[in-house]
């Protein structure tokens, strides 16, 4: 997102009310960033072809996006014409420096 972009009105969005007083403006919507999870799982399954996937998350941060990628993942396993295994496994770090 570059500097100038403008971003979206707050009030065409459901915002919690604790967050009401400190959101300006909102840069990405919801539904685009589902749109763009759905678009990586298929470039995952397209660039894996059958090879096993070993899929791996970093917890306190990462999860709901794990989460939400794995679940398109796991719908184009069952709904296309191959099925590619899957393994899931959770890791913690102490910092990202």
């Amino acid at each position: 997102i570059g500097d100038e972009e403008s971003g979206y009105n707050k009030n065409l969005f459901c915002i919690p009310k604790h967050y009401e007083e400190d959101l300006e403006r909102v840069f990405i919507p919801h539904g685009l960033i589902l749109d763009r999870t759905e678009r990586l799982a298929r470039d995952i399954m397209q660039d894996m072809g059958s090879h096993h996937i070993v899929a791996l998350c970093v917890l306190k941060g990462g999860y709901k996006f794990f989460a939400d990628l794995l679940d398109h993942i796991k719908a184009l396993n069952q709904n296309g014409d191959k099925s590619v295994p899957i393994t899931v496994d959770f890791i913690r770090i102490k910092s990202y420096c």
